[in-house]
């Protein structure tokens, strides 16, 4: 599996992406990955991914967070969704500030991406981290 969990676009305010089914994954471990392309001084970025068991009804709480960004460039994250049997959709939420001199409007422009690692990776790079422990 491998899809756009936001497609790249400015975005001015805070917004969802799509609902993104992710059931028939076979590993329940994904890559997400932010880009941010363009971006103006002084504004941060929060990207957060929800669960959904149906699609339509998303927690309260995010299930994974990237931390604040105030610059371009890419972030990746593990969502591992292992200890949430029930989430069968995963949307991506963001929220946009600005301060300072200039226009009060915030201006991103980013996109992210849901990578599944497989199972047979995640494996390997399990045994190597013990090793190395």
């Amino acid at each position: 599996m491998n899809t756009s969990l936001v497609n790249s676009q400015t975005v001015t305010a805070k917004g969802d992406g799509p609902a993104v089914d992710v059931s028939g994954a076979t590993s329940r471990v994904f890559l997400v990955t932010l880009v941010i392309t363009k971006i103006i001084e002084q504004e941060s970025l929060d990207l957060s991914v929800f669960g959904s068991a149906d699609g339509t009804t998303w927690g309260a709480k995010s299930i994974a967070a990237i931390p604040q960004k105030f610059y371009a460039g890419e972030t990746p994250l593990l969502l591992d969704l292992t200890a949430h049997p029930d989430v069968k959709f995963v949307r991506a939420h963001w929220e946009v500030a600005r301060w300072g001199r200039g226009t009060e409007t915030p201006m991103f422009e980013f996109g992210a991406t849901l990578r599944e690692i497989p199972a047979n990776i995640l494996k390997e790079a399990t045994a190597e981290a013990k090793a190395l422990a």
